[in-house]
């Protein structure tokens, strides 16, 4: 366990695979943090006081003492280099450039194009219908991207048999794919054996959406 003197404050949303993200890499790290949840659904991201901490009104936000932080890849390297006990980027260079590649494909070429702003903006200009499809299309193109990329790298997790930061922001966006989605995963063989890994990852699964105490018990 990282020493800390002081808890570390994380606001998240229940159901951010964003957010999800930094969940697993603090519980990767061992590190306790404090849970603030910020209410999307009730627009908590849109009022002043969240945007004094992100002026773009996103979640995960991270507050380390004095130092304030909102982007889960900015959030990912300031944990990686303060809290270096458990790294989460390979010492290979070959490998530690696969890592982010496949950490930027999920969230500069998938998920933004799933989130709920995109989607509250597909259903008004194109219609609820609508919605569903878009997600899917994208995180599929997404999905047979990443599926190539790893064909020959893959081992019991993204880039060989440890956990690192790839696995930490993959793992939440299969789950949404899944979950929320419906994406049909047969046509990923890779990922589902990679879902499938992370399924008996403690610090995997305590971060999943369902288990965030701001998450919806019916």
């Amino acid at each position: 366990m990282a020493q800390q003197q002081n808890k570390l404050k994380l606001y998240s949303h229940w159901i951010s695979s964003c957010s999800c993200r930094i969940r697993i890499v603090l519980n990767l790290k061992g590190l306790e943090y404090q849970y603030i949840p910020v209410n999307l659904r009730k627009g908590e991201h849109l009022s002043p006081d969240f945007q004094k901490l992100n002026p773009i009104g996103y979640v995960p936000v991270l507050v380390d003492c004095d130092d304030v932080i909102s982007d889960s890849f900015a959030i990912f390297m300031y944990l990686e280099e303060k809290y270096p006990q458990i790294p989460l980027l390979p010492s290979d260079l070959h490998k530690k450039a696969l890592n982010i590649q496949v950490a930027n494909i999920v969230c500069s070429s998938i998920q933004p194009l799933q989130n709920r702003a995109v989607l509250n903006c597909i259903e008004e200009k194109v219609g609820p219908d609508e919605k569903i499809p878009w997600a899917k299309f994208h995180i599929e193109k997404g999905f047979g991207a990443l599926e190539k990329l790893l064909k020959d790298h893959a081992g019991r997790y993204v880039t060989g048999d440890e956990v690192s930061m790839a696995d930490a922001f993959l793992a939440p966006q299969i789950d949404a794919g899944i979950k929320r989605f419906n994406v049909d995963m047969a046509r990923f063989p890779i990922l589902t054996r990679l879902n499938e890994a992370y399924s008996v990852l403690p610090e995997f699964q305590k971060a999943m959406p369902e288990n965030q105490p701001d998450a919806p018990t019916a």
